[in-house]
């Protein structure tokens, strides 16, 4: 009898296109686990409307990302891809789990603290914000739902009782509230229901894609990405514009930051001879950051040119996409409508019909 397969659970925000930092760090590790995990991996509708985006633009985003990850090499035969919004039992326990969790609590966390400083302008950097965000102004407010993200993303993972959640450090206070809480409602209700999850070690060291302004990652917020979807003449425009120094001075100079993220990215993507002939260059004074930039265009292009191929094709074949959540929600929502079941039993949410 062969043993039961580990459960992963992953799922990314609808709030734009995919980029070289999404499809390093996590999509192109997505694909080579399908066959050794039961992986299920989600569009967060539900978690962008934490930022009120547009309606239209929301549905389009679902549907880009959802073009992204099957044209990436996710397939729909080996695991399950699903929009969150169409597992309506995710919201119902989003309520549920929501009277187990303390609004202290929830303010306490980082990311809230960090989300709501930015909507609110709020300029100082005191861990004690609270009076802050609740504040007098009628004219400004940090919805409910921010707050309550990190239920939304505990019940997201506890509704398929998931061993493994990928998440960068920036999530990992969440995952760990997302333990917490299943704690807490174990030991409420004196059950040995929910596991902890913990997050998922794809082994040797973790990947951090760099952005192409010099510093940092790669992120949306930041607008220094590399987009999966990017057309040539965009891709190479903005490697080309990608910040680098005044070149060494001296042999065997330190290489400054910016520069050091473009062997990051060229780590990459290029062959390991390519690399080590800019590095030589770099470290003799020769380098023309022109010719390693136009490498590096191409060589990215190679990655990426086929994906933005099969995401054209895919977002253009709307019968396609469609049977393909269609399948994913209703295998979702057979194991979520399972957990649902025994939190109301356990709860003494039951029928009298």
């Amino acid at each position: 009898m062969s043993e039961k397969k580990k459960i992963v659970l992953s799922g990314i925000r609808a709030t734009g296109n995919l980029h070289l930092g999404n499809y390093f760090g996590a999509l192109s590790k997505f694909v080579r686990m399908q066959d050794d995990f039961d992986c299920r991996y989600f569009v967060a509708d539900l978690h962008a409307l934490t930022t009120h985006p547009d309606p239209k633009a929301l549905h389009e985003n679902v549907k880009q990302i959802l073009a992204e990850y099957l044209a990436a090499g996710l397939d729909p035969e080996k695991n399950i891809i699903y929009v969150q919004s169409d597992v309506p039992e995710i919201s119902e326990m989003y309520l549920l789990m929501n009277m187990h969790v303390g609004i202290g609590e929830l303010m306490r966390t980082t990311s809230f603290k960090d989300k709501a400083r930015k909507a609110l302008g709020i300029t100082s950097s005191g861990d004690d914000i609270e009076k802050e965000i609740i504040g007098n102004q009628t004219n400004q407010r940090v919805n409910a739902g921010l707050l309550t993200y990190p239920t939304l993303m505990a019940v997201d993972i506890l509704i398929h009782h998931a061993d493994y959640v990928p998440v960068g450090k920036d999530q990992e206070q969440h995952l760990e509230l997302t333990r917490r809480f299943g704690r807490r409602f174990n030991s409420f209700y004196g059950k040995d229901y929910f596991s902890e999850p913990v997050n998922f070690n794809f082994g040797g060291e973790a990947i951090k894609v760099p952005g192409l302004d010099g510093s940092g990652k790669m992120g949306k917020s930041e607008g220094n990405c590399i987009y999966l979807i990017d057309d040539e003449k965009t891709l190479r425009k903005k490697v080309m514009r990608a910040v680098t120094d005044e070149g060494p001075k001296e042999p065997n100079q330190k290489v400054s930051e910016p520069v050091e993220n473009l062997f990051t990215l060229m780590k990459l993507v290029s062959s390991p001879d390519t690399v080590e002939h800019f590095r030589s260059a770099y470290a003799d004074c020769s380098i023309r950051y022109g010719d390693m930039k136009k490498q590096l265009a191409e060589d990215i292009l190679k990655v990426t040119l086929p994906i933005r191929e099969r995401i054209l094709d895919i977002q253009n074949n709307d019968e396609y996409l469609s049977r393909v959540v269609k399948s994913g929600a209703e295998r979702a929502r057979e194991i979520a409508a399972a957990t649902l079941k025994d939190v109301r039993e356990i709860m003494g949410v039951r029928r009298f019909w």
